[in-house]
């Protein structure tokens, strides 16, 4: 088990910047814990926990607050988990390597994802690989998203209609259409851009 500063674990630290990832995406939005208890159906209490570090989302309770926050449980995951962005502002220049630490979404989306760019940039690009076999659960957001497939194959299914993409094969879909994939032929890698989801006025407190 990995301890950073301060005695905590890697897995408190990721907790917490998960939290904290919650709390801007929801404060960016204008919603308060309440209204966003609202449309989730999760306690208040839970809420408050997570967005302090303190609780664990289940994969149930992570999608909820994904789908209302405008985004996907992949994209929290790999946000919440990049230090990187952390930091108060982007720098005008981002360099990242190949090898940098990636972020576990077994537990969310049978792979591992890797923020390429700082979480505030317009754009979210994120490496993901996975082995996933079977159809999962369908995502939909506001926002548009560019896939493209750096080793393959992978059935893409986009509102109902699967394509089979090989590597180097690329889609690009507008937001609120309902999207997944899998492959049955084994591992696949996948660079997936998705627009920043759109932040309206912040609150003050909560």
């Amino acid at each position: 088990m990995t301890t950073t500063r301060g005695g905590r674990t890697e897995s408190d630290a990721a907790a917490i910047r998960l939290g904290a990832h919650i709390r801007r995406l929801r404060r960016g939005r204008g919603d308060t814990l309440v209204r966003l208890a609202e449309r989730t159906d999760l306690s208040h209490p839970f809420l408050s926990q997570l967005e302090r570090g303190l609780a664990q989302p289940s994969l149930s309770s992570l999608r909820r607050i994904a789908v209302a926050l405008g985004t996907s449980p992949i994209e929290l995951v790999a946000a919440a988990e990049d230090t990187a962005s952390s930091t108060a502002d982007p720098p005008a220049v981002e360099v990242r390597r190949a090898g940098e630490r990636t972020s576990s979404a077994a537990g969310f989306a049978e792979g591992s994802a890797r923020m390429l760019a700082h979480s505030d940039r317009p754009f979210h690009p994120i490496e993901f690989v996975s082995e996933a076999h079977a159809p999962g659960e369908y995502y939909e957001h506001a926002e548009d998203e560019f896939l493209y497939v750096i080793a393959g194959p992978v059935v893409v299914d986009l509102d109902g209609g699967a394509e089979t993409l090989g590597t180097g094969d690329a889609v690009y879909y507008a937001g609120r259409v309902r999207h997944r994939w899998w492959s049955e032929a084994g591992a696949y890698r996948l660079v997936i851009v998705k627009q920043r989801p759109e932040l309206g006025r912040p609150v003050a407190s909560d």
